[in-house]
């Protein structure tokens, strides 16, 4: 199951770094960010949020100060600039205290320890789910196959579309992805566009869709489709 993750954060920079960094983990997803603990308390009362990534300096209140007014609050790291509240975070039963500028090194290793609470989770065939490392910035980043939906073209790299609504984008052209997952029943459906069979949920002769997305299928890709269908009902 994903871990749902809210960020409270005045600083855009600060929210746009953090998500970034979840979006390199297959297990987390964010649910929803926000500048200030007022809205993350709105957030909180109508949607379900396994952690919360908080900072401390915050307009209004405190980031420590709205964690101690939550009754079932969940899981909290804190991301701050300031070394001074680390002994009220931990009182509070923090999982990690991060300081700001955050290294991508550092954000895991919260994550580890998040990871180590969790109560394990059954799944039996999970080791037998495929993977592939895929090239993001100055890392090589493991994506579960069965996570992606489809791949857009970006000129010399590529955007990987992932369950989620997750995106990472890789150092790689989409032609040489093609190549790459060809025999992982993805099927190229436009110059643009590589999809997943599996994730397909509607065809028509110039179209597609994978969930809500519909997708343009390109005249010289067009007996693509016969390959779509025909994997239907297959193991």
């Amino acid at each position: 199951m994903p871990i749902r993750c809210l960020i409270v954060d005045d600083e855009p920079l600060a929210v746009e770094l953090v998500a970034s960094y979840c979006a390199r983990v297959p297990q987390l997803t964010v649910a929803a960010t926000c500048a200030s603990a007022v809205e993350a308390s709105w957030v909180l009362r109508n949607q379900h949020v396994d952690l919360l990534f908080l900072d401390i300096k915050m307009p209004q209140l405190l980031g420590t100060d709205f964690l101690r007014s939550l009754l079932d609050p969940p899981k909290v790291i804190l991301v701050t600039a300031y070394r001074e509240y680390a002994f009220d975070g931990f009182e509070l039963d923090i999982i990690d205290y991060l300081l700001k500028p955050l290294s991508f090194a550092r954000f895991m290793k919260a994550i580890h320890k998040l990871q180590r609470l969790l109560p394990p989770v059954d799944e039996p065939d999970a080791a037998m789910r495929p993977f592939l490392y895929f090239r993001v910035d100055r890392e090589s980043v493991k994506v579960f196959l069965d996570s992606l939906l489809y791949v857009e073209s970006r000129r010399e790299y590529a955007l990987l579309h992932l369950a989620g609504g997750k995106r990472l984008l890789v150092r790689e052209g989409i032609s040489s992805l093609e190549e790459k997952l060809n025999h992982h029943r993805f099927v190229r459906i436009h110059r643009s566009f590589l999809v997943t069979a599996d994730k397909v949920t509607a065809v028509a002769a110039t179209q597609l869709r994978v969930g809500d997305q519909v997708l343009p299928v390109g005249r010289l890709y067009k007996d693509n489709l016969k390959r779509i269908v025909g994997f239907s009902g297959r193991s």
